[in-house]
């Protein structure tokens, strides 16, 4: 055993084991952290796959969607098969397939005031996959009361939004902080009627995912105070910083 690491737990994280960012303490705090994926659509899919492959102790899904035709060509745990089943039940499914060393605790509702408090707190870290600016601006308050870590993702067209925010940190920006508007229309969010290319949900999800990994183990640099903006249509990547500030 590799500290405490048994052999097929070696042998199943061996590529990333030999990252020497990672190595087995990197994984044991992989392991043993817990994570929900808000919304499994087009970035909670590749976010919480790819979590699972990792080898996450426990991942949350909470969505009160069922998976419909036009969900296949972007969200990527389901296929033509899981028309009219829930999403949680069938992602819920396919991630403990993928990683059994994994628990799936699965939510079938939608997030909002009344239940938010209750499921989050037993989380370190979300991932927001969700499709509307109400419900971001929920997630990032109540992140912020309970000191949680964050990674949001938003995808319209081409494009995607990708945030990071640690709470625990007292100079941490806040979603408001670059949204400055009370009221945000949902257009940008909007892939019914605005169209969006699937492989723009699975880079975005996926490098949510990559973000919410490199916050567990507390590797590399994160998107503290900035906002990655993707570009796939002219393949143009960048960031913009933004600031703290009192929010009116």
């Amino acid at each position: 055993m590799i500290n405490s690491l048994n052999k097929s737990q070696v042998e199943r994280f061996s590529r990333q084991l030999v990252l020497k960012n990672i190595g087995p303490k990197g994984q044991k705090k992989i392991m043993s952290s817990k994570v929900l994926i808000v919304g499994v659509g087009g970035l909670g899919c590749p976010a919480a796959e790819n979590l699972v492959r990792a080898g996450i102790g426990t991942i949350g899904l909470i969505d009160n969607d069922i998976i419909s035709l036009s969900n296949i060509h972007r969200q990527s745990l389901f296929n033509s098969k899981d028309i009219k089943k829930t999403k949680v039940s069938v992602a819920a499914n396919k991630l403990k397939k993928i990683n059994p060393l994994t628990k799936i605790k699965t939510y079938k509702s939608r997030l909002n005031e009344n239940n938010i408090e209750k499921i989050i707190k037993n989380y370190e870290l979300i991932v927001d996959g969700s499709d509307n600016f109400k419900t971001k601006f929920l997630i990032n308050d109540y992140c912020m009361k309970l000191k949680k870590k964050l990674v949001t993702g938003a995808i319209s067209k081409f494009d995607g939004h990708i945030f990071t925010f640690d709470f625990n940190n007292q100079k941490t920006a806040s979603l408001k902080n670059f949204y400055q508007e009370k009221e945000i229309s949902d257009d940008f969010l909007n892939c019914e009627f605005e169209g969006v290319l699937g492989t723009t949900a699975s880079i975005v999800g996926t490098t949510q995912a990559n973000e919410a990994l490199k916050m567990i183990m507390e590797i590399g640099q994160t998107l503290k105070n900035q906002i990655l903006i993707i570009d796939l249509l002219n393949l143009n990547f960048r960031k913009v910083k933004f600031k703290k500030s009192k929010i009116k």
